[in-house]
């Protein structure tokens, strides 16, 4: 037998693997997009998102009599299989492509086609019976297709990066619980301001990244809009009354999502404004991720010569020439997969602004770049709760005692001494190297009792009423 099949397209025939369920335009794709290394496969809700895709525009044809029964069930079968996680291998088109996302279209075509016949008891290739552009690409064109399946496959990504979001939440607001008595100062500038507890700290980063659940959320409704029916431009040509409304119905029922067809057509074909805001989303949530290792990274510097004032999980070995260094590795390559979402975004913008007319053709390095961002984000994020945050301990008698040396303590007494001598106080501890308690003594400014009062911890790390 031999090991490939001739299929042919306008420019002629080629060579497809006799195995492949994949056909001519797909393996023209493979010869010609060797680009990133991540093939659609890789992301298997794009995959799928393509096979509901599919199977909400079968439904829609056949309830409008353009497909017979037995080339419609075959179909249906052949959906449900790929949607149950079969074939998935037979999706290797480079995620970036020329052509707008037709070999991501044409290569779902293929293979739905090929899975069919076989259904039907044909052999793959034999497509007088069920062809990849007569019956799978039947009212459609990539141009509905495409952006209608990448919204899908975000709408199910955005589900899953938001459970791994919240688990990190939950470790965070743990820890918040864990060192809710830790004493220690807040600093402005990276100068000592006034005093907080470790976790307050670590409550705000619980608190910081569960806005952006609530804002992804908000966001990924925008992919609700879908442009199904509109075919090549959004004028609907091939496409039959009715369709339009009744695919967003099925695709809705199929996917379980509240899809509605987008009241122009012609607009929201060529429109990547649901993307670029998604993409602000995931970079906005990048940003909150970097600066909380930021802070990691510096509140765990030292140990002799830092702050120290937490200990982070010792990973490995921090130096091929310093003996006994350990580096905070975990936030460092969370802050790196930070910056490679931020520049996703960048190519984002990018892309969208280079729309032209009655299309964007520059979609798939848009989805290249969103899914890219969300798959490597939910991998940072993990690593981080699970090799970071997790294993995090406090210094308590290093945070105390920087409280107790600080000059920002006599922030608290400004109220009951007045800003100017507080000033003067500040200036004397800092010229002389005594604490500010001892000062104020010295110069009996207040009683022992009433300055042990107003620096007790509980006075200082909120709002209160004060008497003098």
């Amino acid at each position: 037998m031999k090991d490939y099949r001739l299929e042919s397209d306008l420019l002629g025939e080629i060579k497809v693997p006799a195995e492949a369920y994949y056909g001519v335009q797909t393996q023209r794709a493979i010869d010609n997009f060797h680009i990133t290394g991540k093939k659609m496969s890789d992301y298997p809700e794009f995959v799928n998102a393509i096979a509901d895709v599919k199977l909400a525009a079968a439904q829609t044809n056949h309830a409008l009599k353009l497909l017979d029964d037995k080339i419609f069930n075959a179909i249906k079968e052949a959906c449900e299989k790929v949607r149950n996680g079969e074939y998935h291998n037979q999706f290797p088109v480079d995620m970036i492509q020329g052509g707008a996302g037709t070999s991501v279209n044409m290569n779902a075509n293929e293979v739905l086609a090929n899975i069919a016949l076989e259904i039907m008891g044909y052999e793959k290739g034999d497509y007088q019976h069920c062809y990849p552009n007569d019956h799978l690409n039947l009212s459609q064109s990539t141009n509905d297709v495409f952006p209608t399946t990448v919204k899908l496959a975000l709408i199910r990504m955005n589900e899953t990066l938001t459970e791994h979001l919240k688990s990190l939440i939950e470790v965070f607001r743990a820890k918040g619980k864990e060192f809710s008595d830790v004493i220690k100062m807040g600093r402005t500038q990276l100068q000592d301001a006034v005093p907080m507890t470790l976790g307050q700290e670590f409550e705000a980063f619980a608190t910081t990244l569960e806005e952006e659940v609530i804002l992804l959320k908000k966001n990924v409704n925008l992919f609700l809009e879908i442009n199904m029916g509109g075919t090549a431009i959004g004028t609907g040509l091939n496409a039959p009354s009715g369709y339009r409304k009744l695919c967003a119905e099925n695709l809705a029922k199929i996917a379980g999502e509240d899809f509605i067809s987008a009241g122009n057509l012609v607009e929201a074909t060529p429109d990547t404004g649901s993307f670029v805001i998604y993409s602000s989303a995931l970079k906005r949530l990048a940003i909150k991720l970097s600066k909380i290792c930021n802070d990691l990274r510096l509140l765990s510097s030292g140990p002799r010569a830092g702050l120290n004032e937490i200990n982070l999980p010792k990973m490995q070995p921090g130096s091929s020439i310093m003996p006994g260094k350990v580096n905070p590795v975990i936030p460092e390559v969370v802050n790196q997969v930070c910056y490679k979402i931020i520049g996703n975004d960048l190519t984002v913008t990018f892309a969208a602004e280079a729309g032209q007319l009655q299309l964007n053709v520059m979609e798939p390095v848009i989805t290249a770049s969103i899914m890219e961002s969300i798959q490597i984000l939910e991998r940072a994020i993990d690593t981080l709760k699970d090799k970071c945050i997790e294993g995090i301990t406090a210094n308590k008698e290093v945070c105390k005692n920087m409280v107790m040396n600080s000059i920002g303590i006599v922030t608290a007494l400004n109220p009951y001494i007045g800003y100017k001598n507080s000033t003067k106080i500040a200036q004397e501890a800092l010229e002389t190297g005594k604490s500010i308690y001892d000062l104020v003594l010295e110069h009996d400014i207040l009683s022992k009792d009433k300055l042990d009062e107003i620096l007790d911890p509980k006075n200082m790390l909120s709002a209160h009423d004060f008497v003098q």
